[in-house]
């Protein structure tokens, strides 16, 4: 009799396998719960707001208004003021600047300088500065103040006041 329990255990262990086969080990797509990307410093948002205003500087610098738009929040509720006049939404500030400067002589060359970063909470900046474009006619100037927001698609700037030095 205990030799046929003996070997009606070992067609069963043959059978399904040894123990840990029942319970397999996780698979190697399933052993590493995914971790989330680390929250960016407060240094590292900063620097990624003047990378913006770098590439808005840039895309200036070759005539690319498209370019230039696509560090503002596309969003109706996106305000420009200048010059005494606000403009509302991402396209009408679009056209205000297709207006504006239609062409190469119009658009020049853009510089910032003296910026400022200031972060308040986790998504959200003020950035500060100095413009000036230089033209082969005139050269206007003045100071910026930008509010910005991170959003899913990176840092936009929700709120422009530029003025002009007179």
């Amino acid at each position: 009799m205990f030799r046929m329990i003996t070997v009606v255990a070992l067609v069963v262990i043959a059978a399904i396998g040894p123990v840990n086969a029942i319970s397999p080990s996780p698979s190697p797509a399933h052993s590493e719960t995914p971790r989330p990307e680390p929250t960016p410093t407060q240094e590292e948002n900063k620097a990624a707001v003047r990378d913006l205003l770098k590439a808005q500087q840039l895309a200036w610098n070759r005539g690319n208004i498209e370019g230039f738009m696509d560090g503002y929040w596309q969003s109706r509720d996106n305000v420009f003021v200048s010059g005494g006049v606000v403009t509302r939404g991402w396209q009408t500030v679009r056209d205000r600047y297709k207006s504006k400067y239609p062409n190469r002589d119009k658009t020049g060359q853009l510089t910032f300088s003296d910026v400022e970063v200031r972060m308040f909470g986790y998504d959200g900046a003020v950035a500060f500065g100095r413009w000036q474009l230089n033209r082969s006619t005139d050269t206007p100037n003045g100071w910026f103040t930008l509010i910005l927001r991170k959003m899913p698609d990176g840092w936009k700037i929700v709120h422009d006041h530029t003025s002009t030095s007179e």
